[in-house]
């Protein structure tokens, strides 16, 4: 037997009758494989219903989550002007004393420097409100988390790295640091 291209070359001759199945006797036998057919394809069918309601469903949630995303992002953005709105709110009445101190021009500058002093009164109040907190530092030991050394003076007369001078207030909203003070350290070598 010689073989080509993958293919045999066999003869009506060399077939094995013997065991070749048996084609169909009747037409039940037919008729039972028509519908093995048809359940198959039957199972088919419902097989690729139930995958495109499957995949419909998929896109109608994917849909909704996306939704959802873009309500959340706009509702903390909106979220985010309410708030600023409240705290330029609360900051409006110092404003007018402001404009109402530069409008009166008082000739007596002790009741001006009265007046000044009250706006910078009623505008730490306003800020205290919202949650700001000066950072204590004057006489406090030295926190690097909380104090920007600008300059470290040799001195006897205040404990080692203890704030001599506060050149600018730090303040904290809440527990957050906002702004770091800006300090002179004491450096004592006595101690």
């Amino acid at each position: 037997m010689a073989r080509t291209n993958g293919k045999s070359d066999v003869g009506p001759e060399e077939l094995d009758v013997a065991h070749e199945l048996p084609a169909a006797e009747n037409e039940t036998e037919a008729a039972e494989d028509n519908i093995l057919a048809e359940q198959a394809g039957s199972e088919l069918a419902k097989v690729k219903a139930e995958r495109d309601a499957l995949l419909e469903r998929m896109a109608r949630m994917q849909a909704e989550f996306e939704n959802s995303r873009k309500r959340a992002a706009r509702e903390q953005q909106e979220y985010k002007e309410f708030a600023l709105a409240e705290a330029i709110k609360s900051l409006l009445p110092i404003l007018d004393s402001f404009d109402r101190a530069l409008q009166a021009r008082s000739q007596n500058p002790p009741n001006f420097r009265s007046g000044i002093e009250l706006i910078s009164k009623q505008l730490h109040d306003a800020l205290n409100k919202l949650g700001l907190r000066p950072v204590p530092a004057k006489g406090e030991p030295f926190d690097p988390r909380l104090h920007e050394a600008i300059e470290i003076v040799d001195t006897a007369s205040a404990k080692d790295n203890h704030i001599l001078d506060e050149l600018q207030r730090g303040y904290k909203l809440k527990d957050r640091l906002l702004r770091p003070a800006m300090v002179r350290v004491a450096r004592n070598p006595n101690h």
